[in-house]
């Protein structure tokens, strides 16, 4: 039997709702991250250009920033959804890969609160991975810390606190 068709979170996010600079694949000039599942962790990865320099070969503080943020709320959205496919809510697991085959309307998540700590210079050139833990999810608040490597060395570290996107704002 073939293997489940994946997709990436951010994919999963309704039309309406999927033009976020950072990690909207409606947002043609934007980054366009791609978060996955992996075990208890989300994971993407980014190269970024020359363009994203701070100073010569190094990363822009800001788009580490970006990154760390739309990687939080995509994994926000992720244990949302894990959540909401449950059959005990309450006793969920945080993540879910099964969330992932399209058959779960991904709810969006916005940013409440980041917080990022620059470890050391990161490098421009190599690609860069971001790992995501859920840390807490309560009600429409899902926290989840962030890491930030480049060649296996973390960079940066993030913390995000998302919040289910009110119907109002979509």
């Amino acid at each position: 039997m073939p293997e489940p068709t994946r997709h990436p979170i951010q994919d999963l996010y309704p039309d309406d709702v999927a033009h976020c600079y950072g990690c909207g694949h409606l947002n043609e000039r934007g980054h366009r991250i791609k978060s996955d599942i992996e075990g208890d962790e989300t994971v993407t990865r980014f190269t970024p250009q020359p363009h994203h320099t701070a100073i010569p070969g190094y990363v822009y503080g800001g788009l580490i920033a970006s990154l760390i943020d739309c990687h939080g709320t995509g994994t926000a959205a992720a244990s949302g959804a894990a959540r909401a496919v449950a059959a005990d809510p309450d006793g969920a697991p945080l993540l879910d890969e099964s969330v992932l085959d399209g058959s779960v309307a991904m709810p969006r998540y916005v940013t409440g609160k980041l917080e990022v700590s620059y470890r050391r210079p990161t490098p421009l050139g190599p690609e860069l991975e971001l790992r995501g833990r859920v840390r807490e999810r309560r009600g429409r608040k899902v926290v989840v810390d962030i890491t930030l490597s480049a060649e296996g060395v973390v960079t940066a570290e993030g913390t995000v606190v998302a919040v289910e996107m009110p119907e109002s704002l979509g």
